[in-house]
This record gives C-alpha cells, structure tokens and sequence, in this order.
C-alpha cells in the first residue's frame, strides 16, 4: 500500500479495508508510510492497528513524532503503548519531553514499569545504564533445563533478546550465562550451573557508551549483561541499541568536522534559526582566527608589490596545505574513535605521516614546479620559492594534522573538534609564514 491507496481510503472512511491492508504490512513499513500523514490522519490510522502491533509501529517512528502521537492518545491508549513498549524504548521517548508530561504518562502505567523507566532515566546521557533495557532472561543457579525453559515459555513476551539467558546467584550477582541453544541438545534434568559459560565481557551502568560499541565490535556480541557496581545483574544492551549508538556517533563526529555544534534533530527537521545557533559559534571563531592570515599578508604587504606574482599563488599554497592537514586529521581521528591508535603511538604516527608528507610534498613540487615554468612561465627563481614553499607547507600540514587530534585526546577534548577547519586555519597562517620566509631568503626581499 503507498501513501495516496492510503489517503484515498481514509477520506473514503474505509476502516475495514485500511486494518486488513495494516494486517499484511510489516511494521517498519507501517511507521515510515503513516509518518508521511498530517497529524489528525495519523492519529485515525494508528488507532485502526491491532493492539499487538502498535507499540512495534510506534517504536519505528521518528522520535519527535512519537511525542506528538503519544499526546493525542487518550489517557488509555498512551498507557497501552508504554505498557508493551520495552523500558530502553519508553525511557528514550520520555527523555526529551516535558517534566508535567512524563510525570503524566508514568502515572498512569503499572507500578514496576514506572519503576523500570524511572531508574534508566536516573543515569546519565550516553552511559550504557540509560541504554540498557530491563527485560532479559534471567534464571537462577540451581533450576534444570526444564525448570528453565518452563520459566522462560510463562514469560516468553517480556525479553528484549533471547540469545543468552544470564544466570544469578540468590543475592542477584552475576554467575555466567547460557545459550539457548545449550537449553535445547542438553537433557532436561541437566543443572544450568553444568552447561553455564563464565561471562567474558560485562557491560557496568556507568560505562560510556563509546566504550560499549568497541566492545560490540571487537567481539562481535548480538547482547551483553549490564551489571551496578556490587556484580548485580540489572539490564541488557543488545545490538540494535549499539547499532542506534554507532549512527549517533559517526553522525556527531561528522558534524564536529565540519564546524557544527551536533544536532539530534535530522536535517529536514531542524529549523533555520536552530541551524543557525549550531553554525554560527565556529564560524565566528574560525572568522577572528582567520584576521591572522589577513595580518600576515599585511605585514608583507612590501614584499607583495616588489613581487606581485607571488600574490597569485597563495591560494594553491594555502589549499593544499589545508587538504593535507584535513587528510591526516581525519584519519588519526577515525583511528582513534577505533582504538587502532593511543597517546602511546604518537612518535609511531608522526613517523609515519612524516614520511608520507616527504613523498606527497615532494610529488606535488615537481609537477608544480614543471607547470610553473611551462604554462606559468615564471623564473626560476620564482618556481624555486614556490614548490620549496609548497613542499614544507604540505610536510607541516601532515604532523600538524596527526598530532593535534592525539593530543585533544589527551587532554580530555573531542578529537574530531581539530579537524579540517581548524586545523586549516593553522596550516592557512603557518604556510603565509613559511611562503614569506622562504621569499625574503632567496628572492632577498
């Protein structure tokens, strides 16, 4: 079904039709088709949803349109969503809105799922205890693998996963888990504690959600236990969450790169004087930080008319020196938010970059200086300052890029902060430095 089948059956008042056509649909498809709907009409479909697929499709809306439905919906409607809602879920959609209105809503749920949604929201942002959801199997030491699997078919739509099923102690301290495969081939009357596997990884609450995606990825986990700081089992964090995570970040980083202040509204979503609040904070840094550049042009400005030529290759010289900076800078940046590098490999990474900037510096003066004198047809003289020029600005360029990021690290900034612009703007000055310098030398200005 597409957006205008689905209009025309709502303006023709075809409920029946529009809940068979909803039945066949997969929910994904559901939310990303009645997202497209003015408000009232959405309202009219999701309420023509069977009740055991609303709380799917409404988890696969945009956030902020769940704030407005949710909203809408009577006292009883918002109540039965968040019911079947899992608490990872419901605690991200309550997060952003209005204290009355949280407090509203969560009156009116079951006591244990207030409680559940009340203590992730206690933690702090991007820490794996606000992530977690509270639904996982859970079975105690001592029970057989038909004990186990009779507890698990009487609570069979509570969990968020059912890879692993986390074993505990009578104090609720984490022992091991097993497998559900481990359930099904061993025998019935097989003590868990025989079959159980000790938990390598352990997620704690107050672990920093950039630390749990590297654990994700490095071993590969579709779920792992989370546990407080006494060993006590208290939720699970499974891949989707980490998925949801890795989009986040990469699309923070991203913005940080490009001078923006991150934004968790999508493009089309955030308004013009909300884009700009984000952009214009760097700009204008990047703007008094660039005066610099103007006031080393200035301060040459002598040497400028005894050779205006050299004026004409500022902008190449100031361009590559930019891009090489912006080259190592995004790929110290990107092994760093891997943990392929550390402050401990900061001599190994500028040796390196050391090197590769001899060899690109160097490419790039020889084909600069061939064009100089054959199309440009400079002096030799002229060429000479140049590509020396160019060849030290790119080798500058390149430490200057892979050092910065190691070193914000180091001290506690975001790495991607010192990236393309504002190692740029380092680089921009630096290079009208070394341009001048290297002029007055040998041109004897």
């Amino acid at each position: 079904m597409n957006l205008d089948t689905l209009r025309e059956l709502i303006t023709e008042k075809k409920r029946s039709e529009i809940k068979k056509l909803l039945r066949e649909m997969n929910e994904y498809d559901i939310a990303s088709l009645i997202e497209q709907l003015p408000i009232e009409e959405l309202i009219q479909v999701f309420r023509l949803l069977p009740k055991d697929m609303a709380s799917d499709v409404f988890v696969n809306m945009d956030e902020e349109i769940q704030r407005n439905l949710i909203t809408s919906l009577t006292n009883e409607e918002a109540r039965d969503i968040i019911e079947d809602m899992f608490s990872d879920d419901a605690a991200d959609l309550f997060e952003e809105m209005p204290a009355l209105l949280v407090t509203k809503l969560l009156s009116s749920v079951k006591k244990d799922t207030r409680a559940d949604i009340n203590k992730l929201l206690k933690y702090p942002d991007n820490s794996a205890g606000s992530l977690m959801a509270t639904e996982y199997i859970h079975l105690k030491k001592g029970l057989t693998i038909e004990q186990s699997i009779e507890r698990i078919r009487k609570q069979k739509d509570d969990f968020v996963t059912y890879d692993s099923c986390f074993i505990t102690d009578n104090e609720r301290k984490l022992e091991g888990y097993v497998t559900v495969k481990n359930l099904l081939i061993h025998e019935p009357s097989t003590l868990i504690n025989d079959i159980m596997e000790p938990s390598e990884h352990v997620i704690t609450t107050m672990m920093d959600q950039e630390e749990v995606v590297n654990i994700f990825q490095d071993y590969n986990y579709s779920s792992l236990p989370v546990v407080d700081s006494e060993n006590r089992l208290v939720g699970v964090i499974t891949i989707d969450d980490v998925m949801d995570i890795m989009e986040e970040e990469a699309t923070e980083d991203i913005e940080k790169m490009a001078a923006i202040t991150p934004t968790d509204k999508s493009y089309i979503k955030t308004g013009v004087w909300e884009t700009w609040k984000k952009r214009i904070p760097w700009l204008l840094l990047l703007m008094i930080s660039a005066t610099f550049t103007g006031s080393i042009i200035t301060h040459f400005e002598q040497a400028l008319s005894t050779y205006v030529i050299l004026t004409s290759f500022i902008p190449m010289l100031m361009d590559s020196g930019g891009n090489a900076g912006s080259q190592a800078s995004v790929s110290v940046i990107r092994s760093l938010s891997l943990d392929e590098i550390a402050f401990k490999d900061t001599f190994k990474v500028i040796w390196k970059e050391a090197r590769v900037a001899l060899l690109c510096g160097i490419t790039l003066a020889i084909a600069n200086f061939l064009k100089l004198l054959v199309i440009d047809q400079v002096t030799i003289q002229i060429a000479i300052v140049v590509c020396t020029t160019l060849l030290l600005t790119i080798f500058f360029a390149k430490l200057v890029g892979c050092t910065l990021p190691i070193l914000a690290k180091k001290i506690g900034f975001d790495p991607a902060v010192m990236a393309s612009p504002f190692i740029t703007t380092i680089v921009d000055a630096c290079s009208l430095l070394i341009y001048f310098k290297i002029a007055g030398v040998l041109l004897g200005l």
